[in-house]
């Protein structure tokens, strides 16, 4: 799948210039790994609030918080890629091998950096306000009841926290979902990878405007389908939603 400006022929540069959909698709598997890292790290951290473990937690997503993404993006490149050599330091395909011979293995060996730092970042977010929410469900009064029964551990939060926190948590992560385009910009221009990022800012300068365009709707369908996949997902954790509010 691609995208391709005016009559096959890309307005930059006067050529057949194909955008993989390919290369975004693989933008979108940090953004759920990171969502999954999130809600975990935040709920072991409300559960031991005050703990070490919560301190260590906290501290990790105030560092990532504040970490601009092209700058993890230069530090991992030159960590794994020049010094350590485990990963190629750029592109998406190795270089000079044909578009026939490239595999998926070659395409996601070239995505494991790029998708890391999206993973990286996109955590703090989700983590700290899961923690919080987290931490107040601890401390209410049905979940203190709870624990005068016996109740504790992983036990209060698969019958008393799980769906109470997941609530927040998922309207957090599919309003991020627009984070997607916006962080893989300067991800995609270090690792000097193709993708609807580097597009887009090549077509913003060079005011090919059909490709900006094309481009445009793209991400709004994603959004919209990001923010339905919310709703659908409200009804299907907590009935009460789609019934009004009422329980039969």
């Amino acid at each position: 799948m691609w995208l391709m400006t005016g009559q096959n022929q890309s307005l930059l540069c006067g050529a057949g210039e194909p955008i993989r959909l390919w290369n975004f698709i693989i933008f979108t598997i940090p953004w759920v790994i990171s969502g999954i890292l999130g809600l975990f790290l935040g709920v072991v951290a409300g559960m031991n609030r005050g703990k070490l473990i919560d301190k260590a937690i906290q501290g990790y997503c105030l560092v990532i918080s504040s970490t601009p993404a092209f700058w993890l993006a230069l530090l991992l490149l030159l960590v794994f890629g020049v010094w350590l050599r485990l990963f190629p330091i750029g592109l998406s395909v190795p270089i000079g091998v044909e578009a026939s011979g490239v595999t998926l293995a070659d395409r996601i060996y070239h995505a494991i950096l790029p998708a890391l730092t999206l993973s990286i970042t996109g955590v703090s977010n989700i983590a700290l306000h899961t923690r919080e929410k987290m931490a107040d469900i601890m401390e209410s009064d049905y979940v203190l009841f709870a624990r005068m029964r016996g109740e504790k551990g992983w036990r209060l939060f698969k019958y008393y926290g799980f769906r109470n926190v997941l609530l927040p948590a998922i309207t957090l992560q599919f309003a991020s979902i627009s984070e997607i385009f916006g962080g893989s910009v300067l991800v995609e221009q270090v690792f000097s990878y193709p993708g609807l990022g580097q597009a887009a800012v090549a077509a913003g300068l060079g005011s090919d405007m059909p490709l900006l365009m094309a481009i445009t709707i793209v991400s709004a369908l994603f959004v919209f389908g990001g923010n339905l996949a919310a709703n659908i997902l409200y009804g299907l954790i907590d009935p009460r939603i789609r019934r009004g509010g009422k329980v039969k």
